[in-house]
Parts: C-alpha cells; sequence; structure tokens
C-alpha cells in the first residue's frame, strides 16, 4: 500500500536529507594551522580543542638552537570519529616561528606551504582522476598574540599583512588567564584598532538573514563581540562539582578552561566546530583560492576559464573593469591573426620560388603553362 501524500507535494524537501546522508558517509575535512611564538600554548590548545593528544613527542629546542632557528612546517593529521561522524583533522604547526634574533621574513615558510598546498589542489583539480581529490588546503589560521604587552608587535602586523589575503585569520590572545577581565577587554580594544589602521582582513563573521534560527544568530553575535578570542588551555583535568574539568592549578584557585567567565575557549571551539566550520571551507574555496587560481592562469596565459578569472581578479581589485579583459583578448586574438598572415605569406612566397625553379628546369615552354 502506497504512503499517502499530501496534495501538491513533490518531495524534494527531502533533498538535505540526502545530502545530509551522503556528507555523513564521505565524512569531512578540515586543516587548521597555529601560528605564534613559541611558549603561548599552541599545542595545548589544540589537544584541548578536539581532545586529542597530537603532540606527544614535542621537544624543545635548547636556546642555542634558536639564534639561527629557522621556521620549520609540521603536519599531525588524525581521524576524529563523534556519533558516526568521520572528521580528518590537520593541524599544521610552525615551530621556530619568531624564535631567531633575526625574523626576517621569517612567515615565508608559512606563505609557500599554503601556496603549495593551494598549488597541489589546482592540479589534482586538473588532473583526469577528480573523484578523490585530498583537500589539504589550510581552511583557518589561528595567530597567537602574546598577553603580555600593549597590542600586536610588528611582526604580528607584518605576517597578518602577508597571509590575510591567502587565508582565513582568526586572531586569539594566548594565556589570557595572566590578565584581569579590564585588562583583556582593554588588550582586545588595542589589537582591533592596530588591525584596522593596518589595513588587516581577519576572518569575517557572515551575516545572519531572517531564515536563520535565533540561537545561531545569538551565537552569531556573541561571537562577533569577543575577536579576538582571549584563550586558556589545558590537558590536566581534575575533578569540579563533580565533574571532569580542564583547568590551570594555581596556589590561588583554578582557571576553568571550558568556564565562559574565565575565558573565550568555549566560543573559540564553537566557531570552529559547531557554527562555522564549513564557512571557513567555503570562504577558502570561493574567496582565497579562487583569487590563486586566478593569478596563476592569468600568468599562464591559459584560456580555459575567463569567467572564473575574471571574478576571482574583481575580488581582488576593486578597481579592475571587465572592459580591460575584453580589450586584452581583443588585442591577443588580432596578435593570432597577424601571425597566421605572415604564415601564409611565407608559404606562398615557397610556392612561387619552387614554381620559378622548375621553370628554369623544364625550360620556357613551361611558363606559359603557369
Amino acid at each position: 500500500m502506497g504512503v499517502a501524500m499530501e496534495p501538491g507535494y513533490v518531495g524534494f524537501a527531502n533533498l538535505p536529507n540526502q545530502v545530509h546522508r551522503k556528507s555523513v558517509k564521505k565524512g569531512f575535512e578540515f586543516t587548521l594551522m597555529v601560528v605564534g611564538e613559541s611558549g603561548l600554548g599552541k599545542s595545548t590548545l589544540v589537544d584541548s580543542l578536539f581532545l586529542t593528544d597530537l603532540y606527544d613527542d614535542t621537544a624543545i629546542p635548547r636556546v642555542v638552537d634558536r639564534i639561527h632557528q629557522t621556521v620549520e612546517i609540521e603536519t599531525n593529521t588524525v581521524e576524529i570519529e563523534e556519533k558516526g561522524i568521520r572528521l580528518r583533522l590537520t593541524v599544521v604547526d610552525t615551530p621556530g616561528f619568531a624564535d631567531a634574533v633575526d625574523n626576517t621574513d621569517c612567515w615565508q615558510a608559512v606563505t609557500n606551504y599554503v601556496d603549495q598546498q593551494y598549488e597541489a589542489y589546482l592540479q589534482d583539480e586538473s588532473g583526469l582522476n577528480r573523484r578523490h581529490i585530498v583537500d589539504n588546503r589550510v581552511h583557518c589560521c589561528l595567530y597567537f598574540i602574546c598577553p603580555h604587552g600593549h597590542g600586536l608587535k610588528p611582526i604580528d602586523i607584518a605576517f597578518m599583512k602577508t597571509l590575510h589575503t591567502k587565508v582565513n585569520i582568526v586572531p586569539v590572545i594566548a594565556k589570557a588567564d595572566c590578565l584581569t577581565k579590564f585588562e583583556v577587554q582593554r588588550l582586545k580594544r588595542k589589537i582591533l584598532e592596530e588591525i584596522d589602521d593596518n589595513g588587516i582582513k581577519i576572518y569575517t563573521f557572515p551575516e545572519c538573514d531572517s531564515e536563520d534560527d535565533e540561537e545561531f544568530v545569538q551565537i552569531n553575535q556573541e561571537l562577533k563581540g569577543s575577536i579576538p578570542f582571549a584563550v586558556i588551555g589545558s590537558n590536566s583535568v581534575t575533578d569540579v562539582r563533580g565533574k571532569q574539568v580542564r583547568v590551570r592549578q594555581y596556589p590561588w584557585g583554578m582557571a576553568e578552561v571550558e568556564n565562559p567567565e574565565h575565558c573565550d575557549f568555549i566560543k573559540l571551539r564553537n566557531m570552529l566546530i559547531r557554527t562555522h566550520m564549513q564557512d571557513l571551507k567555503d570562504v577558502t574555496q570561493e574567496v582565497h583560492y579562487e583569487n590563486y587560481r586566478a593569478e596563476r592562469l592569468s600568468s599562464q596565459g591559459e584560456p580555459s576559464s575567463p569567467r572564473k578569472t575574471i571574478e576571482g581578479m574583481k575580488r581582488k581589485s576593486g578597481n579592475f573593469e571587465l572592459e580591460d579583459v575584453d580589450t586584452a583578448e581583443i588585442s591577443e586574438k588580432d596578435r593570432m591573426l597577424r601571425e597566421k598572415e605572415a604564415e601564409l605569406r611565407r608559404m606562398q612566397e615557397m610556392i612561387a620560388n619552387m614554381q620559378k625553379q622548375m621553370a628554369k628546369q623544364k625550360g620556357p615552354g613551361l611558363d606559359e603553362k603557369f
């Protein structure tokens, strides 16, 4: 017996369920980069965010080794499963960043790595087997800011100005438990002012519309107001009010990692995992990757996708006009036509020379035939 359907019911309302089943079966990929000086708790925070142990064998370099230390790129990948949902998490660490005596262009290794992942994805996308492309592009960069000071350091500004067009940058204030609430708010305002004054574009939360539920709208507003996130990380677990809680223990008491009154750890984790992970991936695909792809194709002169190239260049430069591209395409066609005409003239001259030679060999009677 068939299932009774409402009048006018077609069934495409079940499409979200189909997408959900397909996504769950395939699993999800996410690449997180952490950048900042040594000793700011990057490894501890990542372990706290995803409840993993990615940095068990981390070695602390000696002071002598840091004199000429260069920035390295270390990647750790782990498969996380929660309620049947699989996440392939890749964490990109940058040991040695800002640790040397001379830190000139120390962000170059990070820039090269980000570009290499875009290039690898572009090559895979242009290849024959595009069904099983592994996405290792950096979807989010957590930039750790030292809590001791009065805002951003010159190296912080230089790094973010270099990377802000290539990756989603989310600034965080590390080890926020060493600051009072008033000091945290003052430092946040100072950092945002310096980011704005230097024209740095950090990750922008999407605007909500009337179709979003009230809970998401409220969470989105709270996250916007919390940038940069003041965070605490810890791998020490103790019993607090009958619950196992991650804390930092001090002689005067405890700072609870997952307590919203103590830090913004919960807000950062909600943003990365619960609410904005897909948006971070979408911005990476539609903005940063398209910009890189447009630059690569335009530099190669490849006309395979002029429309996407134009869109990517428009995103990058506000004063870029479509007419400029059309003029460039027309001039390129004119050049090719001139080359073809010159080649035809050369062939005609060769044929004429051959005819003259044949006429000389056969005698004067042959000229009359031609």
